[in-house]
């Protein structure tokens, strides 16, 4: 149960889907063409809630938590295999669930960034706008070193102060903002799902799983979506980034405006990571005037 001084953050009907017997948490709100977001690590679907209230009276806005994350079951290793292509996997069986296979637009965040376009990947017709905020959908740009708190996560002393204590998801929530820190209450609702040694294990697994070299497990995967990016280069594209983010930096963004050089692009000069806190108001305007921009043939009923 979401504690009930969270409410007023998330003020939501929540809905489950279960899938090989764990129920994955998901928000699905309003009515129209779907707006999918994707959520990163260590959020949860909490990050897109004011642009949910925002864009609910004109579209359907649909927000899973990845298994081990937000409200959905966290399970041991044994039950799930915490990998990108299971990720990628239950966000397919979930669209597929609700019936959402046309008219998609796709608002994606951090690691959602490599869920979210590997969806599109396989489905490349249903997919007709994107929203990209501070995340990748390639491979680390070649003049990004790998962030070292990212390395440290990945060694015994980082598993420990992430699952022990529970690192990771404090940090993010407290150093994701530069402009508009997060209050004490909002950062005690991002870190609140993940309580406990058992409940912090997605937070760490979703590190250990980026791919760096050939023969990670997730790198043939990497390799597939980026090699299928020119597919998306006439969709329209909106990119909206916190340029003191310490992973998806300024390397990243060049490299999207590389890769998508028609791309709407707006650079947020003293914004991090967490981008719709940090510009909350100015990041959901220029989305709301992206999808006016580009309206779509409904074809919801």
């Amino acid at each position: 149960m979401l504690p009930e001084r969270f409410r007023h953050f998330y003020p939501f009907e929540s809905r489950y889907f279960e899938r090989s017997g764990l129920k994955l948490h998901y928000l699905d709100e309003g009515r129209g063409d779907p707006v999918v977001m994707v959520h990163g690590n260590p959020s949860w679907s909490i990050y897109f809630r004011e642009l949910i209230k925002a864009l609910r009276g004109e579209f359907r806005c649909v927000a899973p938590d990845h298994i081990g994350m937000g409200r959905s079951d966290k399970p041991g290793d044994r039950r799930y295999p915490y990998t990108l292509q299971s990720r990628v996997d239950d966000l397919d069986a979930l669209l597929e669930y609700l019936g959402i296979r046309e008219n998609v637009t796709l608002v994606l965040h951090d690691w959602g960034g490599m869920i979210g376009m590997a969806y599109a990947a396989r489905h490349p017709e249903r997919i007709k706008r994107l929203v990209i905020l501070n995340t990748g959908a390639f491979h680390l740009p070649a003049s990004k070193p790998f962030p070292w708190p990212l390395w440290l996560t990945r060694t015994p002393l980082g598993a420990l102060l992430v699952r022990g204590f529970n690192m990771f998801a404090w940090m993010a929530a407290r150093e994701g903002c530069k402009r508009t820190p997060m209050s004490p209450e909002l950062r005690a609702a991002y870190t609140w799902p993940y309580d406990s040694w058992a409940n912090r294990i997605a937070t760490l697994r979703f590190v250990q799983d980026i791919p760096l070299k050939r023969g990670d497990r997730a790198y043939e995967v990497v390799s597939g979506v980026q090699a299928t990016l020119p597919n998306f280069t006439n969709t329209p594209l909106l990119l909206c980034w916190g340029l003191k983010d310490f992973v998806f930096d300024k390397h990243f963004l060049d490299e999207w405006t590389r890769r998508f050089p028609k791309a709407e692009v707006h650079r947020f000069e003293d914004c991090g990571h967490y981008i719709l806190e940090d510009a909350s108001a100015e990041v959901i305007a220029k989305i709301q005037a992206f999808l006016k921009a580009h309206p779509l043939q409904s074809a919801a009923p």
